[in-house]
Formats: structure tokens, sequence, C-alpha cells
């Protein structure tokens, strides 16, 4: 069975998730003990500050979903690494459930849709019951921590987990490593979503005009926040002819992300102090696409965004001194104090920065300003999907100089080739084809 928005979009099959339960266990035979058991757990429902109103509509527990592609809530599903078989335990939904929410399918359903080898309603014990019949000795849980938010994924609890030596250390940093690497399928689905957002992108530009609100579109002096729109900063003022719009967003398709952030200006011209950051902004990223290719680290390519938009600055008077010390310094994380990009994919802000294990090469965080917040230090690779996106930040809260506070950022989403990088977002660049698409 396939996954598609309708007979207009694209279709993605279960081979896709076969693949990569396939990947998976390739690389643990060579990692675990025999009698091994892979063993995840979905995602649940969450309702809204203790009402009976789910926050938003269900979306899966991203490792739960790369491994077998389930949509539904509250599954399990096991891998048994010596013989490479695929179960899920589905939900045992009640008799109300069909009168509410629709049609309660059977087992069979779940094994056609997914594609696994075999099923079982999760009724008490079964879970348990089945992983005994195989045998196991040892069940690899997963136990994640996610290093841009701080937060641990803890591995699930249930009745009869006592009866499994549990190992928690080996199934995290082998899975979140391959979900850096997209395969083919996954690479399709991605290409989908980056075309879908770029087109988006697009028909927005086409809006921007004079008197619209904030919370339409982002723009002017609270561009230059990060992520303006918090509770703190409500999305409220109204455009202004000369704003700049910074326009941070992205579709998701089948859980896969795309991420574009497009940078134009409110009235369809940029002033000429705009085009100095923009130009220095947009050819650090032409310049980082040009030169991340496999056995690059991460890190220099954000040094050599920063070095750019430095010389930039200087070239224009907005700065004075040498290039080098500037960057000694930490000047450029003054005017870009984020980090250059992350990994896309399942998240927007993928997995894999640094999963804690020599054996995939990230180098220990940095404390230094910019350089603290890379989400990866690791060395490119093909079949990477990483953001490219240098900005250049005049912020009262950082430093207010030459000229009114505002930002420019400019993203793009790149798969790694060893020939040539692909761009997999397509909006208007330069300030030539972005004047003339938005008057056109």
């Amino acid at each position: 069975m396939s996954f598609s928005r309708g007979p207009h979009t694209f279709t993605v099959t279960a081979k896709l998730f076969s693949k990569n339960r396939e990947r998976l266990v390739d690389v643990l035979r060579t990692k675990s003990k025999p009698r091994s058991v892979i063993l995840l757990k979905g995602g649940e429902e969450t309702l809204r500050n203790y009402s009976d109103s789910v926050i938003n509509v269900f979306r899966q527990e991203s490792y739960f979903f790369w491994t077998f592609g389930v949509h539904e809530e509250d599954f399990f599903g096991a891998i048994d690494i010596d013989s490479g078989k695929s179960i899920l335990f589905p939900p045992r939904l009640p008799p109300a459930y069909g009168i509410i929410c629709g049609k309660i399918n059977p087992e069979s359903y779940f094994k056609e849709k997914y594609g696994v080898d075999e099923i079982y309603f999760n009724d008490k014990g079964k879970v348990v019951e089945v992983l005994k019949k195989l045998n196991t000795k040892h069940l690899l849980l997963l136990k994640a921590e996610n290093t841009d938010s701080g937060m641990t994924m803890n591995s699930p609890e249930f009745e009869g987990r006592s009866d499994f030596e549990i190992d928690e250390t080996t199934l995290y940093p082998v899975i979140g490593n391959l979900r850096v690497f997209k395969t083919d399928m996954e690479l399709e689905v991605m290409r989908y979503a980056a075309r879908a957002a770029s087109e988006a992108h697009k028909n927005l530009m086409k809006s921007v005009r004079p008197g619209l609100f904030e919370y339409q579109l982002e723009r002017g002096p609270n561009s230059a926040v990060l992520h303006y729109g918090a509770a703190n900063a409500p999305n409220n003022r109204k455009l202004k002819n000369g704003d700049l719009c910074v326009l941070d967003m992205g579709t998701e398709y089948n859980c896969y992300a795309s991420d574009i952030t497009i940078t134009v200006p409110c009235g369809g011209r940029f002033t000429e102090k705009q085009k100095v950051i923009y130009n220095a902004v947009l050819r650090a990223n032409r310049r980082v696409i040009e030169a991340a290719k496999p056995g690059v680290r991460w890190t220099d390519m954000h040094h050599l965004a920063e070095r750019i938009i430095l010389e930039d600055l200087k070239t224009a008077g907005i700065l004075k001194g040498e290039v080098e010390e500037m960057i000694a310094a930490r000047v450029g994380g003054i005017f870009m104090p984020h980090g250059l990009g992350h990994f896309l994919g399942v998240d927007v802000h993928d997995v894999g920065g640094y999963l804690g294990v020599s054996e995939y090469d990230a180098t220990p965080r940095s404390s230094l300003l910019g350089l603290k917040s890379l989400r990866t230090t690791r060395t490119l690779a093909e079949r990477m999907v990483i953001t490219v996106e240098p900005g250049c930040y005049f912020i009262d809260t950082v430093k207010k100089i030459w000229l009114e506070k505002f930002q420019v950022r400019i993203e793009d989403d790149v798969v790694i080739w060893e020939k040539e990088n692909e761009v997999l977002s397509n909006v208007p660049r330069t300030i030539e084809e972005i004047e003339t698409f938005m008057n056109s």
C-alpha cells in the first residue's frame, strides 16, 4: 500500500521504510549480540491542558516513522535482528471508536498498508508474548538525546520488560546516523516537499505589500529577532513600504521536511543599504553551496560564511580592521549568532549532528559566539541533506550600527554530492530576480 494526498500528489510506497529497516538491521548485526530484537514505541496523542481536545493533528514520533512509516498513534514495532522479521502492534480500538471516528481496521489492513511481516493487536501482554516466541534475549531500546533541545527521549516502559536484557546504548547512534544519509526514495520525497515549499514562497512573494499585518507576514525591525512571533513578541505590526520580510517556512510531506528562507522587500524594491547586506549574505550562501563537498568539515563552512559577510561589511565601510582579527574576536558571531545550517529529514532540525560516538565524527560543540549554535560539526559526506542559511542581523540587543535594525537570511536545502551539490529549493534569489518577480 502507498501514501499520497490524492491523484495529483506524490506517492510514497512502503518500500521506503522497508529499505530503512534493512539498512538498520545490516548495521546492527555487526554491533549486537545474537537473539537481539529492536523494540520501538510510536507517539501518543497529546491533549490540550487537561481537556479532551487534542493539541494538533497527530504527528508520528520521528524515529518510529523513519523505521515503519506508520501514521497512527499508539503503536509498538519490533524487528528481529537475526532474521530481519518486522512486526507491528497497533492498538485494539474500542467499538465506540467506529461510531465516532470511522472504520476500525483489522490486522490484515495494517499488514498490507505498512508492508511488515507480522501484525498483532497490542492486547495486554501481547508484545512480550511475541518477543518470547522470537526467543529474544537482548532487547534494543531507544534512549535518544536531542542535542538541539537538550531533551532526552526515554526508552519505553512496559510490563515484562525485566524479562529481557535491556540495551539502551547500541540503537541510538546507529539509527541516528542512518537518518543522516538519505536513500534515493527518501530524496524523492524531499524533492517533492521542497518543490511545494518553493511554490508557496513564490506565491507569498506576490502577496507582499504595505498594509498587511505581521501575522500575515513577518517583516521589518522584528525580522531581526531570529524566532520572532513567540508569546512575548506577537506578530501584530503593519507592513510599511521599505520593510524587509524574512520568511522562514517549509512544507512537510509524509513527515519529510523542507525548510526555506527568503528575504524580500515590502513594496518590491530593495533600498541601497539593504542591497549591500543582501548581496553579502547571498554571496556567502552561494559560496558555501559550492564549497560544501564530501570531506569538508561543516565548521569550516560556517567560518567561510562569516568571512565573506565580514569582508563585504568591511568593503561597505560598516566595519574597520583586519578580517582575520574580526574572526578571531568572534565579530562574525555578533552579526550571525546562529549556526550556518542543520540536517534535514524526518525532522526539520534533523538528528545526527552530535551522536556522542567518535565513530560518527562530530567534534565537541564550541562555547564561542555563533559557533556554539552549530547544530553539527561533522565532516560532510554524500547523501547528507543540510540547510545552508547564512544571515546578517542588526539587532538592538546585540549591536545597532549604520542603519535601522533588520536582518537578511537566505536558506536553501542542499543534498551533498561528490560532483555537484543539488539545491532542492527553487526561488528567486538575486536582487534582480526578486524585484523582477515581485513586480511582474
